[in-house]
């Protein structure tokens, strides 16, 4: 067979494997990526609400420019309340840098160890959870325990409001997934137990010690542990397809505008949150950028170092099958391309 009908052959594989992928992809999301780019970040947000968003929040700090502040979609959808820049934000798991954070700062004053085990830290954990006297606080933080995820428990987010007691329950005396240190796997009951054990190591509820030695110094005032704590009015609604309900009401931890996220994202990436030390065990232990995701409210945050931008984008639709994910990280890419072209 010569080259030229080998390259033929070729195209028409790829071609014919390009056609049929395409069946399995949601027209939506080819849509999407195909559409001309927008000239400005505020039209790729409408363009996104034409997607099926209901509401979308958008914060953006570049080096040598002023924080620049979108919003498109609503607010709420029954009172057709535009979206608000400035609303709170459910941010999911984008906690756990905070916790990172936290739990870098207390390793540094020699509060916490790495290297200490589940067992030593929660010794009644000792033969509940497998594996609890090997795996240690750095392999929690790192997703690499191998203890089972406690929310991929079935119908988990049908009534998720649950205590420390209740969560952990859900997996206590299920086998380990893997042996610790030997694999990676996202897992939220590593974060559930690691505010257990600062909050033990404390003596007092751990976002207090965040807002001190975080929220504080970088002047963060609208960044809060819970729903508890914040005016409902404030909090965009969240929505999930399927679910004919307002979401903004249940209660899934941290909330926070996307201008806080965006300010603490810029410190913890230009080390200003750290002393040198914190610093070294920080980069050794975890991420410096997180995404975020419960019923109704999907949310990334990351720094684009070839921009020395910091973006933050907030998305209040979800549904089951994760289209919205990925069409959000579509859009979080085209956002980044205008950034590129303006510059």
């Amino acid at each position: 067979m010569n080259n030229n009908r080998k390259k033929l052959i070729i195209r028409i594989a790829l071609l014919v494997g390009t056609i049929v992928s395409m069946f399995f992809v949601p027209w939506l999301l080819v849509k999407a990526w195909i559409l001309p780019l927008p000239e400005t970040i505020q039209k790729q947000l409408d363009e996104a609400i034409g997607h099926g968003f209901d509401g979308m929040i958008v914060y953006v700090d570049q080096a040598d420019q002023q924080p620049q502040y979108y919003a498109s979609g609503r607010h709420n959808r029954e009172t057709k309340t535009p979206a608000k820049p400035e609303a709170l934000f459910k941010i999911a798991s984008i906690s756990k840098l905070y916790d990172a954070v936290a739990v870098t700062k207390l390793v540094s004053h020699g509060r916490l160890s790495l290297d200490k085990t589940l067992a030593e830290y929660l010794p009644e954990l000792k033969g509940e959870i497998e594996n609890a006297e090997k795996i240690t606080l750095r392999q929690m933080i790192q997703h690499r325990s191998g203890i089972p995820n406690f929310t991929d428990t079935p119908k988990f987010w049908e009534d998720p409001i649950k205590t420390y007691e209740e969560n952990l329950a859900l997996i206590e005396s299920k086998p380990a997934n893997f042996e610790p240190g030997e694999d990676y796997e996202y897992c939220n009951t590593n974060y559930l137990l690691i505010n257990k054990i600062m909050g033990d190591e404390l003596g007092y509820d751990n976002f207090q010690f965040i807002q001190e030695e975080i929220l504080n110094p970088l002047n963060l005032k609208h960044t809060f542990s819970s729903l508890s704590e914040v005016s409902i009015d404030d909090v965009m609604s969240g929505y999930h397809v399927g679910y004919p309900h307002d979401l903004k009401t249940n209660d899934y931890g941290m909330h926070a505008t996307a201008e806080d996220v965006g300010i603490f994202l810029r410190a913890l990436n230009d080390g200003s949150l750290f002393t040198p030390e914190e610093q070294e065990i920080y980069t050794s232990i975890y991420e410096y950028e997180h995404s975020g995701w419960v019923p109704g409210y999907q949310s990334f945050a990351k720094y684009h170092k070839d921009l020395d931008a910091v973006v933050i984008a907030f998305y209040s639709t979800t549904d089951p099958k994760l289209y919205n994910w990925n069409l959000s990280e579509i859009i979080n890419n085209r956002i980044v391309k205008i950034m590129k072209n303006q510059k």
